[in-house]
């Protein structure tokens, strides 16, 4: 009884908190002053990318591009994780669970995203052993509670995803039947990448608060004159301050990097986590599905942290890996060169009960969240 009224007791004070950043009232008085703002912009298009998929799904769930002026055009970037993973991960997993004896551990939103020709999701109805944990932590509990059996961690994500992993094996604590397939990307550089790219002209960028905890102000200073950019919370009103922040610095002139999200997001960061990721990794040039080779993108076991590679375990080695399936349009939306309505698949042959293309899979890929939310819907003023 204690514990329910802690648990009630803790939820209307964490209520309480979110209401501060979901206040209708305050909402309107942003929008207002972003309306003001953009007119005085002598711009014919406004394009502010985002490098999360929760901001993403923010802006979709609250229809935050409905209320914004006709100019301002709010683009999804390459902030999904699961969606950048190249295939050939996904085979070799496959591959590990079928013909080796180990257990595949992997989060949910991995689960169904298509590898070349099988997701782990049908790898296991061929017979596969895969199960889907929480996080890294579950995944030690499941290897320690089966000993006798190895166990695979498939280990995607941006820097958030990072420091759990990086702890146990920094601390010793890893389980000896358990090992990982890295496929860690890092976010300043796909954002560096981004802004080389002739195809698309970003006026501004709205950078990730998660992954920002981790790496602090700091690693986005490279943006300073540049391109206006603020880091930002994942509230309405968080996004609607950073849109409005970077609509002024557009207006003065200005290309700095602003922290919205400073209530999380500290200038160096999570120092400790941020050591014990240079601790246990090295970063390296990195494949990113549909997209190629990005420098200096990845991260990989140093060489004395090799044995808990899943790669230097096993003989696992895939060739010819497709990473985009015909027709399919997910490269586009994830460089911001197209919305998910662009593609001829999009809620026919790929839904998100049967998802074709991996942007289609999980909770932060953009075709997911358009499907879900109606991201579709894009400006009440053109109709």
């Amino acid at each position: 009884m204690n514990l329910s009224l802690e648990y009630v007791k803790r939820r209307k004070k964490l209520l309480e908190i979110l209401s501060k950043y979901r206040d209708p009232e305050l909402a309107k008085k942003i929008i207002e002053k972003i309306h003001i703002v953009a007119d005085r912009i002598d711009e014919e298009k406004i394009l502010l990318m985002s490098f999360c998929g929760t901001h993403e799904h923010t802006v979709t769930y609250y229809g935050i591009r409905s209320l914004m002026p006709s100019k301002i055009d709010l683009v999804a970037g390459p902030g999904c994780p699961v969606c950048v993973t190249p295939a050939r991960i996904i085979d070799t997993a496959i591959k590990l669970a079928l013909e080796e004896d180990v257990v595949i551990l992997t989060y949910g939103d991995m689960y169904k995203v298509p590898g070349s020709k099988l997701s782990l999701a049908q790898a296991k109805g061929l017979g596969a052993r895969v199960e889907v944990v929480y996080g890294f932590n579950d995944a030690v509990r499941k290897a320690r509670e089966k000993a006798s059996k190895d166990h695979v961690f498939v280990g995607v994500g941006f820097e958030t995803t990072m420091p759990t992993v990086a702890s146990y094996i920094y601390s010793n604590r890893m389980p000896d039947n358990l090992y990982v397939l890295p496929a860690y990307r890092l976010t300043p550089p796909i954002t560096k990448y981004m802004l080389k790219l002739k195809e698309i002209a970003i006026n501004g960028i709205i950078l990730p608060g998660h992954v920002s905890a981790i790496i602090g102000v700091e690693s986005w200073l490279f943006l300073e004159g540049i391109v206006p950019s603020v880091i930002a919370g994942f509230e309405p009103i968080d996004v609607l301050m950073a849109i409005l922040m970077i609509l002024r610095q557009i207006a003065r002139g200005e290309a700095r990097v602003e922290n919205e999200y400073h209530r999380v997001v500290k200038f160096r960061g999570n120092e400790k986590a941020r050591k014990i990721i240079s601790e246990v990794f090295d970063i390296v040039d990195a494949d990113w599905r549909g997209i190629g080779i990005v420098p200096e993108s990845g991260a990989v076991f140093k060489e004395k942290y090799s044995e808990y590679n899943a790669l230097e375990k096993y003989d696992a080695k895939v060739d010819n890996a497709i990473d985009i399936r015909p027709g399919c349009r997910c490269t586009d939306v994830v460089l911001g060169l197209a919305k998910p309505t662009d593609c001829p698949l999009f809620l026919k042959a790929c839904t998100p009960e049967r998802p074709y293309g991996p942007c289609m899979v999980s909770s932060e890929g953009t075709c997911y969240i358009w499907a879900k939310y109606g991201g579709y819907i894009v400006n009440r003023k053109e109709g």
